[in-house]
């Protein structure tokens, strides 16, 4: 794979916000803010998820939901009930087996996302 720019990062983070986002809605789960109006820890570990991705292109969905783990348990989020950006706690924060279908349907978007815009030509 040639040389991604940290440019090309932010616009791949910012495919892979916005397509989880028409996931939610279509699911009728909560939706997270358009890029443009999300807070700055959820676009970094957007970027976080596709810097791994683009550095792990082989990994598997369940790789990268344990990137996401690592990544929101270094910024000290833990395992709650809620999602709750303030007390930092997350129901998802669970191993991937664990996961219901629709949050490995997720995870397996991400990757499919960031795989077809990284894919060379």
């Amino acid at each position: 794979m040639t040389s991604i720019s940290k440019q090309e990062v932010l616009v791949i983070a910012r495919v892979m916000h916005e397509a989880i986002r028409a996931f939610q809605a279509a699911h009728d789960q909560p939706t997270s803010p358009h890029w443009n109006k999300a807070p700055r820890w959820m676009k970094d570990a957007s970027i976080a998820g596709a810097k791994f991705r683009i550095e792990n292109p082989k990994a598997s969905a369940s790789d990268q939901h344990v990137q996401w783990m690592n990544e929101k348990k270094e910024n000290g989020w833990k395992l709650g009930t809620v999602k709750d950006p303030i007390a930092k706690t997350h129901p998802l924060l669970i191993p991937y087996g664990e996961l219901p279908e629709l949050e490995r349907q997720k995870d397996a978007l991400v990757v499919g996302i960031i795989n077809a815009l990284t894919m060379e030509v």
